[in-house]
């Protein structure tokens, strides 16, 4: 509840910041020609997610006779939380990791990695896919839609700014003086960063979500923390070679950067994700 609640807070602080570029460099009718840009933009985006995700991370579909154990798990996750069975592939790839895409419940996908298979067992693999679900059950792929029409409608919006200060800046910056002047150079240089640094925010509330959410579905929150641990250790040897556009989607950062900078990670601390495991563990009896 608390993250959900987080993540509305985010969403209407990027929407504030976007009335207030929108204000300061196109009017009214700079604001509703950013929205409908970025409205096309992520709508389709939104409705092709699971085929664009699928497609960049080079995964392919399998059968239930071809991967057996990964079918096998996700059926008992399905069935632990009261989904429909999502679409199940698989990523040739020794990096372990794994990702759900696709905007709704009856049209969704969930991807791993032949590394993932292959360290961790089923135990941690169901707490894994517990996540994954959650990240469906939770409609994380229509809440980054969102903040993303939001993000690119202030990026657009600053380009709009950019090209307006080359050519000349418009009769009311102009009638306000170097105030103006200055408060539009503001605009233009900080409401890409904040816009960014929210929108990766939302990203990472997301993630704890989806662990919260994993967590309840299989009842076991040590085995994703577990899980979590050994991903972490892996993935910094051996990353994976895919994306940047597409690596918040991954439990882990497939990168295997440790972003210092945590304002511009798309995922959380993975020591912060482990203790807070830990606390739904010592709350709900499950150590």
């Amino acid at each position: 509840m608390f993250n959900n609640l987080k993540a509305l807070f985010l969403l209407v602080l990027l929407s504030g910041i976007l009335l207030l570029i929108g204000g300061a460099v196109g009017g009214q009718s700079g604001l509703i020609i950013a929205l409908i840009f970025a409205l096309a933009m992520n709508i389709g985006s939104y409705w092709f997610s699971d085929k664009l995700a699928l497609a960049a991370s080079g995964a392919r579909q399998v059968t239930p006779d071809q991967e057996p154990r990964l079918h096998h798990i996700v059926e008992e996750v399905c069935a632990m939380s009261g989904m429909p069975k999502p679409k199940v592939y698989i990523i040739q790839n020794d990096s372990p990791n794994a990702f759900a895409t696709g905007r709704n419940s009856k049209h969704a996908a969930v991807a791993a990695t032949t590394g993932i298979m292959r360290i961790l067992d089923d135990r941690e693999l169901r707490a894994v896919f517990g996540h994954e679900i959650g990240h469906i059950q939770n409609h994380d792929i229509l809440v980054n839609a969102v903040v993303g029409t939001v993000a690119s409608a202030i990026m657009f919006l600053a380009m709009i700014g950019r090209w307006s200060l080359f050519f000349g800046l418009g009769g009311r910056n102009r009638d306000n003086g170097l105030l103006g002047i200055v408060a539009i150079i503001a605009m233009i240089i900080l409401a890409p960063i904040a816009a960014t640094i929210i929108r990766l925010a939302v990203s990472r509330q997301r993630e704890y979500g989806a662990d919260t959410t994993g967590a309840h579905i299989v009842h076991d929150p040590m085995a994703l923390a577990s899980a979590l641990d050994k991903l972490q250790a892996t993935t910094r040897v051996r990353p994976m070679q895919v994306s940047p556009a597409i690596s918040h989607m991954f439990i882990v950062n497939p990168l295997g950067k440790v972003d210092f900078a945590s304002l511009f990670s798309t995922h959380p601390p993975t020591e912060k994700r482990i203790a807070r495991l830990e606390q739904i563990a010592r709350q709900t009896g499950n150590l």
